[in-house]
């Protein structure tokens, strides 16, 4: 039997996809570090603190605290400082990430596009070190630039799933991915409150607890990096449109042709729009559940930090069981009742009885469950959507939509907090981001847009 009749007997492409998807795993690992430890639990109140401090409001700052810093001439109050900060990177992220996504499709060099954004932003998110004392300008300009270039990096990340994954591979890829990243970034996470609360046993102060916290987290972003990009092969671009130029002039005039063409695509349309609505009513729930904890519930600090554990390695159950269910029932029906099940999560949770931790934890292992599923299979199901070759610029749109529109449940949030003097009926209110994205669901054919981008239909949709 000679060497081609081996290969042509024994298909070894589903072993080869398989070491590259658990490379690929790595990267939502070493980036998840960095939003649950800096962007979700750590930088915000440092932030209020050291800019409290310049702004006058002492060392016990909090988000309460009105006296403004200036802001290249604008007066922002320190205690909302973080999130003007946020919103800024988010804005900014969602004018540049599509035309990003242009340049990701032709280069042909995803891995090291995604790794030197990566790189980059861990290089920014370490100088969240140096934030000390009053000196905030330094973190302020570090956590935005880290954002926008993790936000950079994620464009390619996804867009490798297409490569390394078929069709019936993609919804089980995709949720081994999420529910490594929660469990990494559940871990550093867990090491960094032990040594934030418990910083006397450490011999330091609690400030270079948190600093040292942060730059934890940079270095895990940075360094396990490291895995994906050495182990994970680049492919030619495919499907390139022809435009005149160089790469940036002709990324530009992809992106203005790929805007046009989308038209060609409803069904994915539809799902964007659906996902606009229920993705951003998840995060409003991410961002919202200590608030109504604290505020509402009268849960005191060691409750609530808890709470954000137990949800980050729940959420690793929660992704892998929706990954199974998904190759069983298919990604598309699994996200329907992902969205019926936040329904039921926020209504139940407007009933929450105040200081009952049992049933607060309970409510917290359902959003934890619900959360890993649907944003796993969200993005595996998008990625069906997209015609072969697009994958740059459709996830940056994808990233662009979330991040473009993801303040509009805040806004609801505290317009009704503002109008009832109560969380009960903002968390609440929040259900009607799951109805309309449920509405849009409802109205795609899941079949037809797979079949439209030109992809396999997999075994289960």
């Amino acid at each position: 039997m000679t060497g081609s009749d081996v290969t042509a007997f024994a298909d070894f492409s589903p072993v080869r996809r398989r070491r590259e998807q658990r490379a690929w795993n790595w990267y939502d690992w070493a980036n998840s570090a960095y939003y649950t430890t800096v962007l979700t639990v750590l930088f915000g109140p440092f932030m209020i603190t050291v800019a409290g401090r310049a702004a006058g409001c002492g060392d016990d700052a909090d988000d309460t605290c009105k006296k403004t810093v200036d802001v290249l001439g604008l007066h922002l109050a320190a205690g909302s400082l973080p999130s003007y900060l946020t919103s800024f990177a988010t804005i900014a992220s969602a004018f540049l990430l599509p035309i990003v996504g242009a340049l990701v499709d032709r280069s042909g060099r995803k891995k090291w596009h995604m790794g030197w954004c990566a790189w980059a932003g861990s290089f920014a998110a370490a100088l969240l070190f140096f934030m000390s004392g009053d000196h905030w300008q330094l973190g302020a300009a570090a956590v935005v630039v880290s954002s926008i270039l993790g936000g950079c990096s994620l464009v390619s990340y996804y867009a490798i799933l297409v490569d390394i994954s078929t069709e019936d591979e993609r919804d089980a890829a995709s949720s081994r991915g999420w529910a490594f990243g929660y469990l990494g970034g559940g871990l550093l996470l867990l090491i960094n409150l032990v040594m934030v609360e418990a910083h006397g046993a450490f011999g330091i102060g609690k400030e270079l607890a948190v600093r040292l916290s942060l730059l934890s987290a940079a270095l895990w972003w940075a360094g396990f990096t490291i895995i994906p990009v050495r182990r994970l092969r680049d492919r030619p671009a495919r499907a390139v449109v022809p435009e005149p130029g160089g790469l940036v002039r002709r990324s530009f005039g992809q992106l203005w042709t790929t805007l046009g063409e989308m038209r060609a695509f409803p069904m994915t349309l539809t799902f964007l729009i659906a996902y606009l609505f229920f993705n951003d009513g998840i995060q409003t729930v991410i961002y919202s559940a200590s608030i109504y904890g604290s505020k509402q519930l009268h849960f005191g600090d060691s409750v609530l930090i808890a709470a954000i554990l137990m949800i980050q390695f729940v959420a690793f159950g929660g992704a892998l069981f929706f990954g199974r269910w998904a190759q069983r029932y298919g990604a598309y029906r699994c996200l329907l009742y992902g969205t019926f099940a936040w329904m039921a999560i926020v209504v139940l949770a407007m009933f929450l009885p105040a200081r009952n931790i049992a049933l607060f934890l309970l409510i917290g292992v359902a959003i934890a469950l619900v959360m890993g599923g649907t944003q796993a299979l969200s993005r595996s199901f998008f990625s069906l959507l997209i015609p072969r070759g697009r994958e740059g610029e459709y996830f940056a749109l994808y990233n662009a939509c979330e991040r473009g529109t993801s303040w509009f449940g805040t806004l609801l949030f505290g317009l009704v907090f503002q109008l009832t003097g109560s969380y009960r009926p903002a968390i609440v209110s929040l259900v009607v981001f799951f109805v309309l994205g449920a509405v849009f669901l409802l109205r795609l054919d899941p079949r037809r847009g797979i079949e439209e981008a030109g992809n396999a239909v997999p075994a289960a949709v």
